[in-house]
Protein backbone atom coordinates (compact mmCIF):
# COMPACT_ATOMS: atom_id res chain seq x y z
CA UNK A 1 0.00 0.00 0.00
CA UNK A 2 1.35 3.54 -0.86
CA UNK A 3 0.58 6.52 1.96
CA UNK A 4 -1.13 9.62 0.63
CA UNK A 5 -0.48 12.51 2.49
CA UNK A 6 -2.05 15.77 1.75
CA UNK A 7 -3.06 19.21 3.34
CA UNK A 8 -6.75 20.21 3.27
CA UNK A 9 -7.58 23.49 4.65
CA UNK A 10 -11.19 23.27 4.78
CA UNK A 11 -11.08 20.92 7.62
CA UNK A 12 -12.39 22.70 10.71
CA UNK A 13 -13.74 19.90 13.11
CA UNK A 14 -14.76 16.68 14.04
CA UNK A 15 -17.59 16.43 11.70
CA UNK A 16 -15.35 17.85 8.74
CA UNK A 17 -13.29 14.66 9.59
CA UNK A 18 -15.70 11.96 9.70
CA UNK A 19 -17.09 13.14 6.41
CA UNK A 20 -13.63 12.83 4.69
CA UNK A 21 -12.38 9.50 6.30
CA UNK A 22 -16.46 7.85 5.26
CA UNK A 23 -16.06 9.69 1.91
CA UNK A 24 -12.44 8.01 1.13
CA UNK A 25 -13.87 4.51 3.10
CA UNK A 26 -17.07 4.25 0.80
CA UNK A 27 -15.19 4.24 -2.48
CA UNK A 28 -11.68 2.56 -1.07
CA UNK A 29 -12.58 0.62 1.80
CA UNK A 30 -9.71 -1.24 2.37
CA UNK A 31 -7.83 1.86 2.82
CA UNK A 32 -6.45 3.68 6.26
CA UNK A 33 -7.47 7.30 6.81
CA UNK A 34 -6.14 9.70 9.77
CA UNK A 35 -7.44 13.00 9.68
CA UNK A 36 -5.49 15.42 11.47
CA UNK A 37 -7.85 18.54 12.34
CA UNK A 38 -5.45 20.46 14.19
CA UNK A 39 -2.72 20.13 11.21
CA UNK A 40 -5.76 20.35 8.35
CA UNK A 41 -3.84 16.92 7.03
CA UNK A 42 -4.66 13.26 5.97
CA UNK A 43 -2.98 10.44 5.57
CA UNK A 44 -4.21 7.55 3.82
CA UNK A 45 -2.83 4.03 3.49
CA UNK A 46 -4.48 3.11 0.20
CA UNK A 47 -4.06 1.21 -3.03
CA UNK A 48 -6.01 4.12 -4.82
CA UNK A 49 -4.11 7.02 -6.38
CA UNK A 50 -3.28 10.19 -5.01
CA UNK A 51 -5.43 11.65 -7.32
CA UNK A 52 -8.07 9.24 -6.45
CA UNK A 53 -8.11 10.14 -3.02
CA UNK A 54 -7.90 13.98 -4.08
CA UNK A 55 -11.07 13.74 -6.16
CA UNK A 56 -13.04 11.68 -3.13
CA UNK A 57 -11.91 14.34 -0.88
CA UNK A 58 -13.25 17.47 -3.45
CA UNK A 59 -16.60 15.21 -3.82
CA UNK A 60 -17.38 15.22 -0.28
CA UNK A 61 -17.19 19.25 0.23
CA UNK A 62 -13.40 19.70 0.95
CA UNK A 63 -10.41 21.77 -0.96
CA UNK A 64 -7.50 20.51 -1.11
CA UNK A 65 -3.90 22.03 -1.65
Amino acid sequence: MAVVQLKVPSIACDVCAKTITEGILQQEPDSKVTVDVTSKTVRVETEASEESIRQIITTVGHTVE
